[in-house]
């Protein structure tokens, strides 16, 4: 049977402000994307994600990002390679922390927003994270955007990788994800996605934006849970893949 991973990014809370719908959405996924401080979360809020992931089964990942509290993490910012190194590798440590406290291994590493999209167009940048990775736990498997420039660097560097897929995000002819400021780069009609889901893993293709069917590796899924009507999306993606004989799990699990 055909099987596939469903990750979404959690604990995107802040103090007195809360984000998504951490304690619904996680009865539905298998790993969970938590952040580190950087772009979103505090140490309670990271804390009670993890322990929230171990009540439902859902793999731990740590969600590093740019500092960019203000920016939610989606902003560009110019960091040196050391820079993006030292940031990474701080942000896996507090949430390994959480694990090492809880008596549960951290289980993965997804970049978040703006340095995400730049670790997939450069080299240096998916090397940094990749290597971050290494340092910190060589177990540790690194999601890269599929068929991007983070696949390499996981491959140069020596680190475990799964290649990633968007469930609601919108593809440009060139397998890079639509900027969030164009027009139709995040889509809403639940069940063309979670249709559009089932065909990405069945076919390894998807339509881009400009009608372009482009290959791509799909090994885990992204759902974001903080898309208007989240929810329900994830609730009819599972659905969806279930129906479809796919086998709903985290990888490498």
């Amino acid at each position: 049977m055909v099987s596939i991973d469903l990750n979404c990014d959690m604990g995107e809370g802040f103090g007195a402000y809360e984000m998504g719908n951490d304690e619904q959405v996680m009865s539905y996924i298998t790993s969970a994307n938590i952040a580190c401080g950087f772009h979103a979360s505090d140490p309670s809020t990271m804390w009670k994600t993890v322990r929230l992931a171990i009540q439902n089964g859902v793999a731990i990942g740590a969600h590093p990002s740019y500092p960019d509290l203000v920016g939610f993490g989606r902003r560009a910012m110019e960091a040196t390679v050391d820079e993006i190194t030292a940031d990474v590798t701080y942000q896996i440590g507090a949430l390994w922390a959480f694990c090492k406290r809880e008596g549960v291994r951290l289980h993965h590493v997804k970049a978040h927003g703006a340095l995400y999209n730049k670790a997939a167009d450069t080299p240096s940048v998916a090397r940094a994270i990749a290597e971050a990775i290494k340092m910190v736990d060589a177990e540790l498997t690194m999601v890269c955007l599929s068929s991007s420039a983070m696949v390499a660097a996981a491959q140069e560097v020596g680190v475990r990788y799964v290649e990633e897929v968007f469930a609601d995000r919108a593809y440009t002819a060139q397998g890079k994800l639509v900027p969030r400021n164009r027009e139709g780069a995040v889509l809403s009609d639940v069940e063309m996605i979670a249709q559009r889901v089932l065909d990405m893993v069945r076919n390894r293709t998807v339509v881009a934006i400009d009608g372009t069917v482009i290959p791509l590796k799909a090994e885990t899924i992204c759902v974001h849970g903080d898309t208007p009507g989240s929810f329900e999306m994830i609730k009819a993606i599972r659905r969806k893949l279930e129906a479809g004989n796919v086998a709903v799990k985290a990888f490498g699990l």
